[in-house]
């Protein structure tokens, strides 16, 4: 059976069929590169993730593509405040990205492009869209002629007449229809500019991610990933300046990502709720919060909570037990099968990426692998393997929540693994109000030079300074 994915674009599930058979050529809207991107990014960048691996789980060549920013307002914004050069703001925080995507868990992409590197493409897809009629220039700016363009509208369901209506309170006297769009932008003084026919300036948002896309995928490739604040009118722009050079689909299948609330509010700096991905990485493992993305499917809404957290951290200790014991357990006779478990993953999983579905699969296999492990009998060695392989392939190289790496062989192995099962027992100790036990886990470890501590969001360790 093949994989079913939901189609924002035709609204409906389909049958996933990539353009050439076992390839998905696949691009991810990246960061805008002005700040450490915050636990909403997160959960798209980790989702993308998710199916990049389980495509390639499923036997596809998959080539991912996600961009970075590195030219925008809100860089130009931040540099000023700074008072240093956007390209000093931009590449800080890109490298801050990429670090933070391998702290959670994040493959890189096969590439990661940077909008200031592909200015001259850009300028000469601007310049074609103009010669065909589809944009114009006005003193130096350059915009979208979105009346060229009937289907318009239609990743969004948004109505033309619509958007014009709400476009003309704040419209720009000099484009012919207020729901036109900026392909180039006038340099204002002190910004970063590039020459081009029009004057000095800079590429807007929107033709940044169709240029890039298509240096690296061709005109017309398998899957476009974004967050649901994306669709309109990044993406419906997005589209309509690919397609109205090209005449081609832009990406056949469009995949967004449900919005992130904190405790049921949304996420915003005036609440003091605003938390970056390398904020909650000091709090809690990666693949904690990993785990709790998860849990919930790609598409819907995710309530973002310290409890959400610290159960999902407490879940996920069950599993990465199960997973040391395959490798240090005796000996023993008894079988477990894993064929009907693998079955099921995948059944589960190719139902648009049903993520908690496949979840419930592996966590049923767990049962069954703990209580055979700790029968009499024990399980064979061939099937403790066997075992491992299984939570390998699935919870490992799929989902991203196992421990990086391997137990060795003197014993010491993935740090933060350990803890994270450590803290997950403790937490339930203090939960059921085992005091003293859990002051004796506390005390044990710092004696071991690791210091734990206490919060309302749950408890966070670090190694004690000398």
């Amino acid at each position: 059976m093949p994989i079913t994915v939901y189609n924002t674009l035709t609204r409906k599930l389909e049958s996933f069929r990539p353009m050439v058979d076992g390839e998905v050529r696949m691009y991810t809207c990246g960061p805008t590169v002005y700040d450490y991107f915050h636990i909403g990014n997160a959960r798209t960048f980790v989702m993308s993730d998710v199916i990049r691996r389980y495509l390639q789980y499923r036997g596809y060549h998959v080539t991912y593509v996600m961009n970075i920013t590195d030219i925008d307002d809100r860089i130009i914004a931040r540099s000023i405040e700074r008072s240093v050069a956007a390209s000093q703001v931009s590449d800080e925080y890109a490298a801050a990205f990429l670090e933070d995507c391998a702290a959670i868990g994040i493959r890189p992409a096969d590439v990661h492009p940077r909008a200031t590197d592909n200015v001259g493409a850009i300028i000469t897809h601007i310049q074609s869209l103009i010669d065909t009629g589809s944009a114009y220039e006005c003193e130096g700016d350059v915009y979208f002629r979105v009346s060229a363009f009937p289907g318009y509208g239609k990743l969004s369901g948004k109505k033309l007449e619509d958007l014009i209506a709400g476009a003309r309170v704040e419209a720009d006297t000099r484009k012919e229809n207020p729901a036109d769009f900026a392909l180039w932008k006038t340099a204002k003084p002190g910004e970063p500019w590039w020459d081009s026919p029009w004057g000095k300036g800079r590429p807007g948002w929107h033709i940044e991610c169709s240029v890039m896309s298509m240096q690296h995928l061709g005109p017309s490739f398998d899957i476009h990933a974004g967050g649901n604040d994306l669709i309109f009118p990044h993406h419906e722009n997005e589209i309509a300046q690919s397609e109205a050079l090209t005449h081609v689909p832009l990406a056949h299948t469009w995949i967004h990502f449900g919005f992130l609330n904190i405790d049921n509010e949304k996420m915003s700096k005036s609440l003091g709720n605003f938390f970056t991905t390398r904020e909650i990485l000091q709090k809690y493992p990666a693949t904690t919060v990993r785990f709790f993305y998860l849990q919930t499917q790609y598409r819907s809404p995710l309530n973002f909570t310290q409890e959400g957290l610290d159960a999902a951290r407490t879940g996920l200790a069950r599993l990465h037990t199960l997973y040391a014991a395959l490798r240090n357990a005796p000996d023993g006779s008894g079988e477990c099968a894993i064929g009907p478990y693998e079955e099921r993953f995948i059944e589960a999983v190719d139902n648009d990426f049903n993520t908690p579905a496949g979840l419930a699969v592996i966590f049923d296999f767990a049962r069954e692998a703990n209580a055979v492990l700790h029968d009499a009998e024990g399980m064979s060695r061939e099937a403790q393997q066997a075992c491992s392989d299984f939570l390998t392939r699935t919870a490992g190289d799929v989902f991203g929540i196992l421990p990086s790496d391997d137990v060795t062989a003197d014993g010491s192995g993935d740090v933060h693994g350990l803890m994270e099962l450590i803290l997950g027992i403790r937490a339930k100790v203090r939960a059921e109000k085992q005091w003293a036990l859990a002051d004796y886990i506390r005390d044990g470890l710092k004696e071991l030079g690791i210091v734990v501590e206490d919060g309302k969001g749950g408890s966070t360790w670090k190694k004690e300074t000398p």
